[in-house]
């Protein structure tokens, strides 16, 4: 399978509001993807349209050969997902939900396994902390655990770094990549543009839910152009248009 997601016209409306606009494009295995745009643009749609979360109006998205439509809970169950609003049960510890979501996932060693993201994410100190007592930017390090938790061959991630400090986002950065080095494919969603010009190998930029352009990383570098200026240049002709 050399695309790991596929979608073809792919469309989601709210009332006469139409977030995702006929959108094809594919994601091959083993890319570091950035799904850019500005607020508002369908970004987060979309991710809960490949993950199943939300129902697709029309047209069609396959992820990992799976139909999104034909089995949303089937493809939740093989992927690592971070929606945009973190929500960890405010009723359970820090553990306790790394625990729960190993067991749901049938992790072997699953203590083993939380005690190193503890320690990789410098959070071992809110062990034992109730996750609505929880400052954002810990919540958003516990989400990160349970979507990896499991090693997924693909990861779907809302806006991955927005609450980390410089020194969590530099750490999660280098993750990512050495992840994607590993033969892992990471989606992520973002409207920080230098993060997916350091990241990302490919990208696509929506605007008002249409898709403006899609391409490589390493073919704007070859012609000098930096994503944050061909991002607004993309957006420039899209409003003249």
């Amino acid at each position: 399978m050399d695309h790991i997601i596929e979608t073809t016209d792919l469309t989601k409306r709210y009332g006469n509001t139409t977030a995702v606009d006929h959108i094809s494009f594919s994601v091959r295995k083993g890319a570091l993807f950035g799904l850019l745009g500005p607020n508002g643009s369908g970004k987060t749609t979309m991710i809960r349209m490949l993950t199943g979360q939300t129902r697709v109006t029309s047209g069609s998205a396959s992820v990992l050969g799976i139909d999104v439509m034909a089995d949303p809970v089937g493809i939740r169950s093989l992927v690592g997902i971070i929606p945009e609003q973190e929500t960890p049960p405010s009723f359970l510890t820090a553990e306790e939900y790394l625990s729960f979501a190993g067991a749901i996932r049938k992790i072997p060693d699953i203590a083993e396994v939380t005690s190193w993201w503890f320690r990789f994410l410098d959070f071992e100190d809110k062990r034992d902390v109730l996750c609505k007592d929880l400052s954002r930017g810990t919540r958003q390090k516990l989400m990160l655990a349970q979507a990896f938790l499991h090693r997924p061959v693909l990861a779907l991630i809302d806006e991955p770094l927005i609450n980390f400090d410089p020194v969590m986002q530099k750490k999660v950065k280098e993750f990512f990549v050495s992840y994607v080095r590993d033969g892992g494919t990471i989606f992520i969603s973002t409207h920080i543009l230098e993060i997916a010009e350091e990241i990302c190998s490919e990208f696509a930029i929506l605007d008002r839910g249409k898709l403006l352009y899609t391409g490589k990383t390493g073919e704007l570098a070859e012609k000098k152009q930096h994503l944050p200026e061909f991002f607004f240049s993309r957006l420039q002709e899209e409003s003249h248009g």
